[in-house]
């Protein structure tokens, strides 16, 4: 489904992402996961259109990201990125709802599809009418994954979608994403810095470092036959039950 290859990116000076090739494979989970400054949110940001690289090519369903594609291309996509990203001064229902109508959706198709997706999300009714600043954190999130479903795109980005909730509020949307992800057949890209949420979602993880890959498999793979000692002290850092420590335990 998403095709990268060689694609590089500096920022002032500083390679951020060395050159990277790369395949999402169609109806699939793949996340994106490695310490801050690894280039795994710029990677994301280059494949939806946000971003352009310095080299090298996207290609979506077949047809390549350029500056003329990338508006209809970023239309295709969902995007949601921490905490919602919504518009202050809208209502929930408008949030959702705003590019649908910009592109001339029929009022009542709207209303229809924002009712179904605040019953995927599970999300109440009431939060529909209320600004973003008068409701929780999750349902803002439930909103941001809503408005990112809202034109049935094929492909799903999450950029560290659930950061920034608590772990019980971070928990009910995991299992509510996975289910939705599953159900919908997507092909989702995540990135995320906590390695059991990689493995909780992730058909497949990516781990990258200094702006490059370093290993790609599963969880397990990655736990049990690490590419090199960094992936190694990563793995370590997150503490995951049942991985041995430096000191020999559990």
């Amino acid at each position: 489904m998403i095709v990268v290859r060689d694609v590089s990116k500096s920022f002032g000076g500083h390679l951020v992402l060395r050159p990277t090739t790369l395949e999402f494979p169609r109806g699939r989970t793949t996340v994106l996961i490695g310490p801050s400054g690894c280039g795994k949110s710029t990677l994301l940001r280059i494949i939806v259109g946000l971003v352009s690289p310095d080299s090298g090519s996207v290609t979506i369903d077949g047809e390549t990201l350029t500056p003329a594609t990338a508006l209809a291309l970023r239309r295709r996509l969902g995007y949601v990125i921490q905490d919602g990203g919504l518009f202050p001064h809208l209502s929930g229902r408008d949030n959702v709802a705003l590019l649908a109508r910009q592109l001339g959706r029929d009022a009542g198709w709207i209303r229809s599809r924002v009712a179904e997706l605040a019953d995927l999300v599970r999300l109440p009714t009431a939060a529909l009418d209320r600004p973003p600043g008068a409701i929780s954190g999750g349902q803002r999130q439930r909103l941001g994954i809503m408005r990112a479903l809202m034109l049935d795109p094929a492909v799903v980005l999450l950029d560290e979608p659930l950061g920034a909730l608590d772990p019980l509020v971070r928990y009910d949307l995991q299992e509510d994403l996975r289910r939705i992800f599953r159900d919908l057949g997507k092909t989702v890209v995540l990135v995320t810095h906590d390695m059991g949420e990689a493995g909780f979602f992730g058909d497949d993880v990516v781990l990258l470092g200094g702006g490059a890959v370093v290993q790609r498999g599963t969880l397990d793979d990655l736990i049990t036959a690490p590419a090199d000692e960094s992936v190694r002290r990563f793995i370590m850092a997150h503490r995951l039950p049942g991985v041995a420590t430096e000191g020999g335990g559990a």
